[in-house]
């Protein structure tokens, strides 16, 4: 069972890294983060005209890729509980028509009607919530019948060699590159692969979203396994 987060805790550190987040997403996954979003998007099924969520936004840049899929004719939604990380994001996706709208609001109680979003995404923050489960849960309820729910989320490698060479550098040379970056700050990068490791694995994380309501769970991987994406369909009828 996955341990239950602190909020105030997690909240902290990410409000304390929020000025060197996005450069070291980059950084430090290669520059691969970027394709992982849209593939992600892709996997979300997201058309123009289409009204989308994507909680625990951070900095916006999944909720970017969003709004690109969405296209001027749709609505883009992101939230966050983490009030610096939506102010850098807000600065980062103007008031164009089609940006992203961007608010502060927990995951596990979010600001809308049920079943009013075509697609609902999360990216690499779904094991930062509290409840996992609930989050997952409150992420079905405000997403229309027959619509998706993506979550984005680093795993495990399942090949032994590339697991191993993986692992040195997720948990050694990412966060002492990470720290260093940050100015070591509440030791950010060194949450990030304990978070991992003590996440679900995908097959557990497909069980769950199952458990959780949803139907036609996909579970699609990347780049030698280290990230999937778990798709999900909320079903006509929900309780």
């Amino acid at each position: 069972m996955q341990p239950m987060q602190e909020p105030a805790r997690i909240r902290g550190m990410f409000a304390a890294i929020a000025g060197t987040y996005d450069v070291l997403n980059h950084v430090l996954s290669l520059n691969q983060d970027k394709g992982w979003r849209r593939f992600a998007v892709k996997a979300a099924g997201v058309r123009p005209g289409d009204r989308v969520l994507d909680v625990c936004t951070g900095t916006a840049d999944l909720a970017i890729e969003l709004a690109a899929a969405a296209g001027a004719g749709g609505t883009t939604i992101g939230t966050d509980f983490c009030e610096e990380m939506v102010r850098l994001g807000s600065d980062k996706v103007g008031d164009e028509r089609g940006a992203p709208r961007l608010g502060v609001a927990d995951t596990l109680r979010l600001p809308f009607r049920s079943g009013v979003f075509r697609a609902v995404t999360v990216g690499f923050g779904i094991r930062n919530v509290a409840d996992l489960r609930s989050g997952i849960r409150e992420m079905a309820r405000v997403t229309a019948p027959g619509g998706r729910i993506a979550i984005l989320e680093f795993t495990q490698p399942a090949n032994p060699l590339f697991r191993f060479v993986y692992y040195v550098y997720f948990l050694i040379l990412l966060p002492i590159l990470g720290n260093l970056v940050a100015g070591g700050k509440r030791n950010a990068y060194g949450y990030l692969p304990r978070s991992v490791l003590s996440f679900p694995d995908r097959h557990e994380l497909a069980r769950i979203v199952e458990e959780c309501g949803l139907e036609d769970v996909h579970v699609l991987t990347q780049t030698f396994g280290i990230v999937t994406v778990h798709v999900g369909t909320r079903p006509e009828s929900w309780a």
